[in-house]
């Protein structure tokens, strides 16, 4: 990360802070844990079955960043910390070699964070949003809207003479904050896998989230319309053009097998319906994803939050690459090769 000469076309960044949670801290130390779990994924052991290729030894150079350096003093610095790193490595050049490729999804390196608390999306969109020059639709998982105004928190929390101050950046409200700021696409928005409470004494949040423009799928559709209804409805709502950022919390898995997180939420989907759901989607063009509120100090010995977060980041991993050579076998301008 400290050398801007490098090149690369996936980069793994951590980014350890944890100072913008309301209930359980500890995400800080959830790039660590997710980089022990993923020890056993290496390239010459990581040929994936369901897409037929390798990710670590296919077109794409990934490269793990190692951590941002983010202060957990101030979160005023710390959001700019974050804000700077994506903007340096999301405008880097990918891999020389790609360069003289005429595939646009090839021509600026992806993303995939590792946090933290969830609130490091809201820097990620600012970044993008400024590379892509338009606004960029969001595939959320999660157990939880992250969609509320930041007074919907106890007043104690927050200064409400001053709605700049800066205790209204949350790992609840991130959201809310890019929808104001526009940088998310409206009207191509998901959320997935939502079993929330809600504020107040009516589904006046759910209504609040629906003006922003987003499409809610709660836990219990799965039980109704099925691993392939979630996937057909993210399609269906996103499209395979639209730039995409992708932002998994670990808490949209059940707290059984996914107890390290920092706001559980009993009910939630398995590891394998959430995967399952990840590999439907790989036509989205994702060009920036995260993991976060993975909070190891609240996972079991057998470190299976940790491993769920690495399963899925080999997931995503696959998917752009996948995606990638997709792209490539369309051509200079979507056309497929053997038409040209």
């Amino acid at each position: 990360m400290t050398h801007p000469e490098s090149a690369f076309d996936i980069g793994i960044l951590g980014a350890p802070f944890d100072t913008a949670v309301s209930y359980r801290p500890g995400a800080r130390f959830g790039p660590r844990a997710i980089r022990a779990g993923s020890s056993r994924q290496t390239s010459f052991r990581g040929f994936n079955p369901r897409a037929n290729l390798n990710p670590y030894t296919s077109w794409a150079k990934i490269v793990d960043c190692g951590d941002i350096p983010i202060t957990p003093f101030d979160n005023g610095l710390a959001l700019r910390q974050m804000s700077e790193a994506f903007k340096e490595l999301g405008n880097r050049a990918p891999t020389a070699e790609k360069l003289a490729s005429s595939t646009s999804y090839l021509h600026k390196p992806k993303l995939l964070t590792l946090g933290g608390d969830h609130s490091i999306a809201l820097p990620a969109l600012r970044a993008l949003k400024q590379i892509y020059q338009q606004p960029i639709a969001v595939v959320h998982f999660d157990a939880h809207l992250d969609t509320w105004h930041p007074a919907k928190y106890p007043s104690a929390w927050i200064d409400p003479e001053d709605p700049s101050t800066q205790s209204f950046f949350n790992h609840g409200s991130m959201f809310w904050f890019a929808a104001t700021e526009g940088l998310i696409a409206n009207g191509s928005s998901v959320h997935a896998g939502l079993r929330t409470r809600l504020s107040g004494d009516d589904a006046e949040d759910y209504a609040d989230d629906s003006q922003q423009g987003w499409v809610q799928i709660s836990t219990d559709d799965i039980d109704d319309m099925g691993v392939k209804g979630i996937i057909q409805s993210i399609m269906d709502r996103v499209g395979t053009e639209t730039p995409v950022y992708l932002s998994i919390d670990i808490d949209v898995i059940d707290p059984g097998m996914a107890p390290g997180t920092g706001t559980p939420e009993p009910g939630g989907w398995t590891t394998r319906e959430l995967i399952r759901i990840l590999r439907g989607i790989e036509g989205l063009n994702v060009v920036g994803a995260d993991i976060v509120e993975v909070s190891p100090a609240y996972d079991g010995a057998a470190e299976t939050t940790a491993l769920a977060a690495a399963q899925v980041a080999y997931e995503v991993l696959t998917s752009i690459v996948r995606k990638g050579l997709m792209e490539q076998a369309k051509g200079p301008k979507g056309h497929n090769r053997d038409e040209l």
